[in-house]
């Protein structure tokens, strides 16, 4: 399979969805050039350009690089000659500023772009293919221990050393950063989806499975650019659109254990308790009868002794009633 004409290309995926694998594999099948910011940045600071001094003073001061630097790089790049049949961009644009500056940018170029190919891959497996990176300490080459071929990065030598790779892994190529990596792209990178799609030129594709296998359905998808009925499949792009809640469901339950995951419990937790609180409050309620009840059977026992004092009453009465008789009695006697 090969590409149909000039191809600007856009890989997007999360951390670990094999971008960076893919765009070797089209540059070296199709000998158009991979455009990497990082690499820019680090070429432009070692040849210490305009831009470049800009670039490295932002970063010795600890804060990104300006947005309008990297544009600088990347359209001093596309002057080059190799990349008038195309170019790879890798690591930009990561948010919607920056995909609007680029599209503003290409266009004042001449050189818009054709496809942009989005890599989907479930979260838990993106944590796995993180942890398994390994970056060459000369030639920045990234190996996946846990995905590559076996014998692969023995095999494989160093261009700049000529010698094998000396690989190492990166501080944040491990499960404790991944949860923050990824809800930074779900909150930065992930919108670009359906900007690309409004544009018409988003393409969604499985990147799960057998290197071989990605990067054929990658060629499938970037030969469909050329043809005119691929803008009018809709169903085509729908299962992708479909994917990404299911894939967010995932992350959060692969990253649960992490420091940003850790949190949505602490919050189910909390709203369990509710209830708890209004049956607490509920509680005094069902003692009220109780309460009631007493009163009744105190009113009752006050009730109940009434009849008791009564007869004591009308006891007294006869018996003062008696003595009084008794006393009229004695002293009519005594009279006569």
């Amino acid at each position: 399979m090969g590409l149909v004409n000039i191809m600007r290309i856009v890989l997007l995926g999360a951390p670990g969805s094999g971008k960076g694998t893919q765009s070797e594999r089209l540059v070296e099948r199709h000998g158009i050039p991979q455009i990497s910011t990082g690499n820019l940045l680090r070429a432009a600071v070692a040849k210490g350009s305009e831009l470049g001094l800009k670039a490295k003073e932002a970063m010795d001061a600890g804060r990104l690089v300006a947005d309008e630097i990297v544009l600088g790089m990347i359209r001093e790049r596309l002057a080059e000659p190799d990349t008038q049949d195309g170019f790879i961009l890798d690591g930009f644009p990561r948010n919607l500023a920056q995909a609007g500056a680029l599209d503003a940018m290409l266009a004042e170029l001449g050189q818009p772009l054709d496809s942009v190919v989005q890599l989907d891959v479930d979260y838990d497996e993106l944590i796995r293919r993180i942890s398994g990176r390994r970056t060459c300490k000369d030639c920045e080459r990234v190996f996946n221990v846990l995905t590559s071929p076996p014998g692969q990065t023995e095999k494989d030598m160093c261009p700049k050393t000529g010698s094998p790779h000396r690989l190492f892994q990166r501080p944040d190529d491990n499960e404790a950063t991944v949860a923050e990596r990824l809800r930074v792209y779900e909150e930065k990178t992930r919108p670009l989806i359906e900007f690309y799609r409004e544009h018409g030129i988003l393409r969604a594709i499985d990147a799960e499975g057998e290197l071989d296998e990605v990067t054929q359905r990658l060629e499938r998808a970037l030969e469909s650019v050329s043809a005119p009925a691929a803008f009018s499949e809709p169903a085509k792009q729908k299962p992708a659109a479909k994917k990404a809640p299911a894939n967010r469901a995932a992350a959060t339950q692969a990253v649960v254990k992490r420091a940003a995951a850790r949190k949505v419990p602490a919050k189910k937790a909390s709203g369990k308790q509710a209830p708890a609180k209004v049956a607490a409050k509920k509680a005094p309620a069902k003692k009220a009868p109780a309460k009631v009840a007493a009163k009744k059977a105190v009113k009752k026992a006050s009730a109940q002794k009434v009849p008791e004092k009564k007869p004591v009453t009308k006891k007294s009465a006869r018996q003062r009633k008696s003595a009084t008789k008794t006393a009229r009695g004695a002293r009519g006697r005594g009279r006569r």
